[in-house]
Protein backbone atom coordinates (compact mmCIF):
# COMPACT_ATOMS: atom_id res chain seq x y z
CA UNK A 1 0.00 0.00 0.00
CA UNK A 2 1.59 3.11 -1.18
CA UNK A 3 0.86 7.23 -2.08
CA UNK A 4 1.44 7.47 -5.81
CA UNK A 5 0.69 11.15 -6.17
CA UNK A 6 -0.18 14.04 -4.15
CA UNK A 7 -1.52 17.00 -6.49
CA UNK A 8 -2.35 20.64 -5.06
CA UNK A 9 -3.54 23.63 -5.95
CA UNK A 10 -5.16 27.84 -3.72
CA UNK A 11 -8.24 28.21 -4.90
CA UNK A 12 -10.27 31.88 -4.04
CA UNK A 13 -13.28 30.71 -1.17
CA UNK A 14 -15.90 33.86 -0.52
CA UNK A 15 -17.14 34.47 2.66
CA UNK A 16 -20.63 35.06 0.99
CA UNK A 17 -22.97 33.16 -1.60
CA UNK A 18 -22.78 35.95 -3.54
CA UNK A 19 -19.06 36.08 -5.75
CA UNK A 20 -19.65 39.77 -6.12
CA UNK A 21 -19.16 40.69 -2.42
CA UNK A 22 -15.50 41.41 -1.27
CA UNK A 23 -14.64 38.53 0.72
CA UNK A 24 -10.77 39.89 1.65
CA UNK A 25 -9.19 37.33 -0.67
CA UNK A 26 -9.19 34.09 1.30
CA UNK A 27 -7.92 31.12 0.04
CA UNK A 28 -7.65 27.70 0.44
CA UNK A 29 -5.75 24.64 -0.44
CA UNK A 30 -7.18 21.23 -2.34
CA UNK A 31 -5.56 18.15 -2.62
CA UNK A 32 -5.75 14.54 -3.79
CA UNK A 33 -3.69 12.03 -2.65
CA UNK A 34 -4.02 9.06 -5.24
CA UNK A 35 -3.27 5.62 -3.77
CA UNK A 36 -2.32 2.39 -5.39
CA UNK A 37 -5.36 0.57 -4.01
CA UNK A 38 -7.92 0.40 -6.57
CA UNK A 39 -11.89 -0.02 -6.07
CA UNK A 40 -13.80 -1.07 -9.70
CA UNK A 41 -10.46 -0.73 -11.53
CA UNK A 42 -9.91 2.95 -10.68
CA UNK A 43 -7.08 4.20 -7.85
CA UNK A 44 -8.64 5.37 -4.35
CA UNK A 45 -8.35 8.73 -4.12
CA UNK A 46 -8.70 10.77 -0.90
CA UNK A 47 -9.29 14.47 -1.20
CA UNK A 48 -8.93 17.03 1.55
CA UNK A 49 -8.76 21.15 1.88
CA UNK A 50 -7.62 23.78 4.56
CA UNK A 51 -11.02 24.19 6.14
CA UNK A 52 -11.96 27.49 6.26
CA UNK A 53 -10.88 30.68 7.40
CA UNK A 54 -6.69 30.57 6.96
CA UNK A 55 -5.36 30.46 3.71
CA UNK A 56 -4.13 28.13 1.25
CA UNK A 57 -0.74 26.13 2.32
CA UNK A 58 1.29 25.36 -0.85
CA UNK A 59 4.28 25.61 -0.40
CA UNK A 60 4.51 23.46 2.56
CA UNK A 61 2.49 20.65 1.77
CA UNK A 62 4.45 20.63 -1.78
CA UNK A 63 8.16 21.21 -0.78
CA UNK A 64 7.83 20.06 2.91
CA UNK A 65 5.42 17.13 4.24
CA UNK A 66 4.31 15.66 0.41
CA UNK A 67 7.57 14.50 -0.03
CA UNK A 68 7.49 13.04 3.29
CA UNK A 69 4.54 11.02 2.31
CA UNK A 70 5.67 9.84 -0.72
CA UNK A 71 8.67 8.24 0.50
CA UNK A 72 6.62 5.60 2.59
CA UNK A 73 7.22 2.17 2.02
CA UNK A 74 3.75 -0.73 2.41
CA UNK A 75 5.03 -0.98 5.99
CA UNK A 76 5.36 2.31 7.01
CA UNK A 77 1.54 3.09 6.17
CA UNK A 78 -0.64 0.51 6.56
CA UNK A 79 -2.58 -0.99 9.50
CA UNK A 80 -1.37 -3.78 10.76
CA UNK A 81 -3.72 -5.91 9.72
CA UNK A 82 -3.01 -4.66 6.18
CA UNK A 83 -6.81 -3.48 5.52
CA UNK A 84 -6.46 0.03 4.98
CA UNK A 85 -4.09 2.99 5.36
CA UNK A 86 -3.25 4.10 8.37
CA UNK A 87 -3.46 8.40 8.84
CA UNK A 88 -1.90 8.06 12.64
CA UNK A 89 1.01 6.27 11.10
CA UNK A 90 1.28 9.07 8.23
CA UNK A 91 0.98 11.68 10.29
CA UNK A 92 4.18 10.63 12.20
CA UNK A 93 5.62 10.60 9.28
CA UNK A 94 4.72 13.77 8.39
CA UNK A 95 5.52 15.25 11.82
CA UNK A 96 8.95 13.41 12.27
CA UNK A 97 11.84 15.92 13.15
CA UNK A 98 9.35 18.60 13.01
CA UNK A 99 10.72 21.10 16.07
CA UNK A 100 8.39 22.23 18.98
CA UNK A 101 6.32 25.49 18.05
CA UNK A 102 5.52 26.91 14.71
CA UNK A 103 2.20 26.22 15.20
CA UNK A 104 0.68 29.00 13.08
CA UNK A 105 0.78 27.72 9.71
CA UNK A 106 2.17 24.58 9.93
CA UNK A 107 -0.50 22.74 11.47
CA UNK A 108 -2.88 23.68 8.50
CA UNK A 109 -1.07 21.81 6.04
CA UNK A 110 -0.74 19.27 7.63
CA UNK A 111 -4.35 18.63 8.57
CA UNK A 112 -5.46 19.19 4.72
CA UNK A 113 -3.30 16.46 3.89
CA UNK A 114 -4.95 14.84 6.88
CA UNK A 115 -8.05 15.07 5.77
CA UNK A 116 -7.12 13.69 2.32
CA UNK A 117 -5.74 10.56 3.87
CA UNK A 118 -8.80 9.81 6.02
CA UNK A 119 -11.39 9.86 3.30
CA UNK A 120 -8.76 7.67 0.83
CA UNK A 121 -8.17 5.49 4.21
CA UNK A 122 -11.92 5.12 5.03
CA UNK A 123 -12.31 4.69 1.18
CA UNK A 124 -10.36 1.78 1.12
CA UNK A 125 -12.27 0.55 4.32
CA UNK A 126 -15.71 0.91 2.38
CA UNK A 127 -17.05 2.53 5.23
CA UNK A 128 -18.22 6.11 5.89
CA UNK A 129 -15.32 7.90 7.79
CA UNK A 130 -17.27 8.38 11.35
CA UNK A 131 -17.09 4.71 11.45
CA UNK A 132 -13.81 4.16 10.80
CA UNK A 133 -12.87 7.01 13.32
CA UNK A 134 -14.86 5.16 15.71
CA UNK A 135 -13.12 2.09 15.31
CA UNK A 136 -9.47 3.52 15.40
CA UNK A 137 -10.15 5.00 18.48
CA UNK A 138 -12.34 2.50 20.23
CA UNK A 139 -15.07 4.27 20.46
CA UNK A 140 -18.66 2.81 19.66
CA UNK A 141 -19.64 3.44 16.12
CA UNK A 142 -23.37 5.36 15.86
CA UNK A 143 -25.44 6.79 13.18
CA UNK A 144 -27.00 8.86 15.74
CA UNK A 145 -27.68 12.26 14.45
CA UNK A 146 -25.21 15.81 15.57
CA UNK A 147 -26.53 18.94 17.13
CA UNK A 148 -25.61 21.40 14.55
CA UNK A 149 -26.05 25.26 13.88
CA UNK A 150 -25.77 27.65 10.78
CA UNK A 151 -22.15 29.67 11.01
CA UNK A 152 -23.30 32.80 9.04
CA UNK A 153 -24.08 36.58 9.51
CA UNK A 154 -21.20 38.19 7.73
CA UNK A 155 -21.88 42.15 7.84
CA UNK A 156 -23.35 42.71 4.13
CA UNK A 157 -21.96 45.95 2.41
CA UNK A 158 -25.84 47.78 2.01
CA UNK A 159 -29.31 46.59 3.69
CA UNK A 160 -27.10 44.96 6.33
CA UNK A 161 -30.01 44.39 8.83
CA UNK A 162 -32.60 43.23 6.08
CA UNK A 163 -30.19 40.91 4.83
CA UNK A 164 -29.39 39.22 7.57
CA UNK A 165 -32.89 38.70 8.74
CA UNK A 166 -33.33 37.00 5.53
CA UNK A 167 -30.29 35.31 5.59
CA UNK A 168 -31.24 33.74 9.41
CA UNK A 169 -35.18 33.50 8.27
CA UNK A 170 -33.33 31.13 4.99
CA UNK A 171 -31.61 29.23 7.86
CA UNK A 172 -34.83 28.45 9.81
CA UNK A 173 -36.31 27.29 6.35
CA UNK A 174 -33.48 24.93 6.32
CA UNK A 175 -34.09 23.02 9.64
CA UNK A 176 -31.84 24.77 11.80
CA UNK A 177 -32.73 26.25 15.21
CA UNK A 178 -29.37 28.09 16.24
CA UNK A 179 -27.54 30.68 14.15
CA UNK A 180 -24.63 32.36 15.02
CA UNK A 181 -23.48 35.96 13.52
CA UNK A 182 -20.25 37.92 13.45
CA UNK A 183 -19.95 41.08 16.10
CA UNK A 184 -17.14 43.64 16.09
CA UNK A 185 -16.46 45.28 13.04
CA UNK A 186 -18.98 48.03 13.71
CA UNK A 187 -19.38 50.48 16.45
CA UNK A 188 -21.00 48.91 19.16
CA UNK A 189 -24.37 50.25 18.84
CA UNK A 190 -24.52 49.14 15.40
CA UNK A 191 -23.62 45.56 16.49
CA UNK A 192 -26.53 45.51 18.87
CA UNK A 193 -28.49 46.10 16.43
CA UNK A 194 -27.62 43.14 14.63
CA UNK A 195 -27.87 41.57 17.57
CA UNK A 196 -31.53 42.38 18.24
CA UNK A 197 -32.64 42.25 14.50
CA UNK A 198 -31.78 38.50 15.30
CA UNK A 199 -33.01 38.26 18.29
CA UNK A 200 -36.50 38.92 16.63
CA UNK A 201 -36.15 35.38 15.00
CA UNK A 202 -34.59 33.31 17.61
CA UNK A 203 -34.61 33.06 21.03
CA UNK A 204 -31.25 34.04 22.96
CA UNK A 205 -29.68 31.15 23.80
CA UNK A 206 -29.75 29.97 20.26
CA UNK A 207 -27.93 33.26 18.85
CA UNK A 208 -24.05 32.93 19.27
CA UNK A 209 -21.84 36.28 18.32
CA UNK A 210 -18.44 35.65 16.76
CA UNK A 211 -16.39 38.81 17.26
CA UNK A 212 -13.56 37.66 15.45
CA UNK A 213 -10.63 38.26 17.74
CA UNK A 214 -10.95 41.43 17.25
CA UNK A 215 -11.51 43.58 20.86
CA UNK A 216 -8.86 44.25 23.24
CA UNK A 217 -8.38 45.48 27.10
CA UNK A 218 -9.71 49.32 25.75
CA UNK A 219 -13.39 48.16 23.77
CA UNK A 220 -13.67 44.69 25.41
CA UNK A 221 -15.04 45.07 28.76
CA UNK A 222 -17.89 47.89 27.68
CA UNK A 223 -18.83 45.05 25.06
CA UNK A 224 -19.12 42.59 27.63
CA UNK A 225 -21.31 44.63 29.57
CA UNK A 226 -23.64 45.59 26.87
CA UNK A 227 -23.62 41.44 25.39
CA UNK A 228 -24.59 39.91 28.80
CA UNK A 229 -28.12 41.21 29.25
CA UNK A 230 -28.89 39.32 25.91
CA UNK A 231 -28.24 35.76 27.84
CA UNK A 232 -26.71 34.80 23.97
CA UNK A 233 -25.77 31.00 23.10
CA UNK A 234 -22.28 31.98 23.56
CA UNK A 235 -19.96 35.05 22.78
CA UNK A 236 -16.82 33.62 20.66
CA UNK A 237 -13.09 34.58 19.68
CA UNK A 238 -13.29 37.67 22.34
CA UNK A 239 -9.72 39.14 22.18
CA UNK A 240 -6.44 37.88 20.73
CA UNK A 241 -6.40 34.20 21.41
CA UNK A 242 -3.08 34.21 23.22
CA UNK A 243 -4.32 37.15 25.99
CA UNK A 244 -5.56 34.23 28.52
CA UNK A 245 -5.10 37.45 31.00
CA UNK A 246 -8.00 39.00 29.36
CA UNK A 247 -10.19 35.53 28.87
CA UNK A 248 -9.93 35.30 32.21
CA UNK A 249 -10.65 38.96 33.22
CA UNK A 250 -13.61 38.68 31.49
CA UNK A 251 -14.92 35.21 32.27
CA UNK A 252 -14.66 37.11 35.90
CA UNK A 253 -17.71 39.45 35.15
CA UNK A 254 -19.37 37.53 31.89
CA UNK A 255 -21.44 35.08 33.19
CA UNK A 256 -23.17 33.80 30.12
CA UNK A 257 -21.21 30.96 27.44
CA UNK A 258 -17.68 32.19 26.06
CA UNK A 259 -16.21 30.31 23.11
CA UNK A 260 -12.61 30.28 21.91
CA UNK A 261 -10.19 27.78 20.69
CA UNK A 262 -10.75 28.75 16.82
CA UNK A 263 -7.57 30.55 16.59
CA UNK A 264 -5.27 28.11 18.42
CA UNK A 265 -3.77 25.08 16.92
CA UNK A 266 -1.88 22.73 19.19
CA UNK A 267 -1.68 21.01 22.68
CA UNK A 268 0.38 23.42 24.21
CA UNK A 269 -1.93 26.18 23.08
CA UNK A 270 -5.20 24.40 24.62
CA UNK A 271 -3.00 23.31 27.94
CA UNK A 272 -2.64 26.94 28.48
CA UNK A 273 -6.20 28.33 27.53
CA UNK A 274 -6.71 25.32 29.92
CA UNK A 275 -4.69 26.27 32.93
CA UNK A 276 -4.92 30.34 32.49
CA UNK A 277 -7.73 31.47 30.13
CA UNK A 278 -10.86 31.22 33.07
CA UNK A 279 -13.55 29.46 31.22
CA UNK A 280 -15.21 27.28 32.75
CA UNK A 281 -15.35 23.53 31.61
CA UNK A 282 -19.31 22.42 31.33
CA UNK A 283 -20.27 25.64 30.45
CA UNK A 284 -18.05 27.56 27.92
CA UNK A 285 -17.68 25.70 24.56
CA UNK A 286 -14.11 25.27 23.01
CA UNK A 287 -14.29 25.66 18.47
CA UNK A 288 -11.38 24.67 18.05
CA UNK A 289 -11.00 23.85 13.63
CA UNK A 290 -9.78 20.34 13.41
CA UNK A 291 -8.20 20.94 10.14
CA UNK A 292 -6.54 23.55 11.55
CA UNK A 293 -5.21 21.66 14.41
CA UNK A 294 -2.74 18.75 12.66
CA UNK A 295 -6.04 17.35 11.75
CA UNK A 296 -7.46 14.44 13.73
CA UNK A 297 -4.49 13.52 15.59
CA UNK A 298 -3.55 16.71 16.66
CA UNK A 299 -7.29 17.54 17.65
CA UNK A 300 -7.24 14.34 19.54
CA UNK A 301 -4.28 15.40 21.50
CA UNK A 302 -6.10 18.90 22.32
CA UNK A 303 -9.51 17.41 23.70
CA UNK A 304 -7.10 14.71 25.79
CA UNK A 305 -4.35 17.64 26.85
CA UNK A 306 -8.59 19.81 27.91
CA UNK A 307 -9.98 16.88 29.51
CA UNK A 308 -7.37 16.67 32.24
CA UNK A 309 -8.46 20.34 33.32
CA UNK A 310 -12.04 19.03 33.59
CA UNK A 311 -13.19 19.80 30.11
CA UNK A 312 -15.48 16.80 28.15
CA UNK A 313 -16.33 16.05 24.51
CA UNK A 314 -19.28 17.60 24.71
CA UNK A 315 -17.88 21.02 25.53
CA UNK A 316 -16.53 20.30 21.56
CA UNK A 317 -18.27 21.89 18.62
CA UNK A 318 -15.50 22.07 15.67
CA UNK A 319 -15.45 25.05 13.52
CA UNK A 320 -15.36 24.74 9.80
CA UNK A 321 -18.82 24.02 8.89
CA UNK A 322 -18.15 20.78 6.56
CA UNK A 323 -18.17 17.64 6.26
CA UNK A 324 -15.12 16.42 7.51
CA UNK A 325 -16.18 17.79 10.49
CA UNK A 326 -19.27 16.60 10.61
CA UNK A 327 -17.89 12.98 10.72
CA UNK A 328 -15.41 14.06 13.71
CA UNK A 329 -18.62 15.11 15.77
CA UNK A 330 -20.22 11.81 15.05
CA UNK A 331 -17.66 9.56 15.60
CA UNK A 332 -16.13 11.37 19.08
CA UNK A 333 -19.25 11.74 20.39
CA UNK A 334 -18.94 15.71 21.01
CA UNK A 335 -21.40 18.40 21.42
CA UNK A 336 -22.00 19.51 18.09
CA UNK A 337 -20.71 21.14 14.44
CA UNK A 338 -20.77 24.36 12.56
CA UNK A 339 -22.15 24.39 9.03
CA UNK A 340 -21.77 26.87 6.39
CA UNK A 341 -24.87 26.29 4.50
CA UNK A 342 -24.13 29.36 1.92
CA UNK A 343 -20.76 30.67 3.05
CA UNK A 344 -17.32 29.57 1.36
CA UNK A 345 -18.83 27.29 -1.08
CA UNK A 346 -18.63 24.87 -2.71
CA UNK A 347 -16.63 23.89 0.91
CA UNK A 348 -19.01 24.68 3.55
CA UNK A 349 -22.36 22.76 4.12
CA UNK A 350 -22.95 19.03 4.10
CA UNK A 351 -24.23 16.65 0.91
CA UNK A 352 -26.19 17.88 -0.84
CA UNK A 353 -29.40 15.93 -0.02
CA UNK A 354 -28.41 16.47 3.63
CA UNK A 355 -31.76 16.68 6.05
CA UNK A 356 -31.42 19.65 8.83
CA UNK A 357 -34.19 17.83 11.46
CA UNK A 358 -34.81 20.42 14.38
CA UNK A 359 -30.93 21.50 14.13
CA UNK A 360 -29.52 17.93 13.41
CA UNK A 361 -27.55 16.23 10.70
CA UNK A 362 -26.26 13.08 9.56
CA UNK A 363 -23.16 12.15 8.59
CA UNK A 364 -23.57 10.84 4.83
CA UNK A 365 -23.58 6.93 4.75
CA UNK A 366 -21.27 6.38 1.55
CA UNK A 367 -17.44 5.05 1.95
CA UNK A 368 -15.05 8.03 2.93
CA UNK A 369 -15.69 11.68 3.90
CA UNK A 370 -18.47 12.00 1.06
CA UNK A 371 -17.32 14.06 -1.03
CA UNK A 372 -18.94 12.66 -4.23
CA UNK A 373 -22.61 13.80 -2.42
CA UNK A 374 -21.57 17.27 -2.39
CA UNK A 375 -21.59 17.83 -6.65
CA UNK A 376 -19.93 21.22 -6.91
CA UNK A 377 -16.88 20.19 -4.49
CA UNK A 378 -16.15 16.56 -5.93
CA UNK A 379 -16.09 18.52 -9.55
CA UNK A 380 -13.66 20.62 -7.91
CA UNK A 381 -11.40 18.20 -6.51
CA UNK A 382 -11.72 15.96 -9.58
CA UNK A 383 -9.45 18.71 -11.46
CA UNK A 384 -6.62 17.97 -9.91
CA UNK A 385 -6.27 14.30 -11.26
CA UNK A 386 -8.18 15.02 -14.42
Amino acid sequence: MRILDIAERSVPISRYADPSVPSGGLTTSIVAVTTDIHRDGTPVVGYGFSSIGRFAQGGLIRERFAPRLLALADEDIATPDGHTLDPFRAWNAMMAGEKPGGHGERCVAVGTLDMALWDAAAKIADVPLHRLLAGMTDRPATDDPVPVYAGGGYYFPDDDIARLKDEIAGFQAQGFTQTKIKIGALPLAEDLARIEAALSLLPADALAVDAMNSYGADDLPETAAALAPYGLRWFEDICDPLDYALHAETVAVYAPPIAAGEALFSEPDARNLSRYGGLRPGHDVMVFDPAHCYGVPGYLGIIDEMRDGGWSRKDFLPHGGHLFHLHLAAAFGLGGCEANPHNFQPFGGFADHTRIDDGHARPPGIPGIGFEARGALIDLFQTLTS
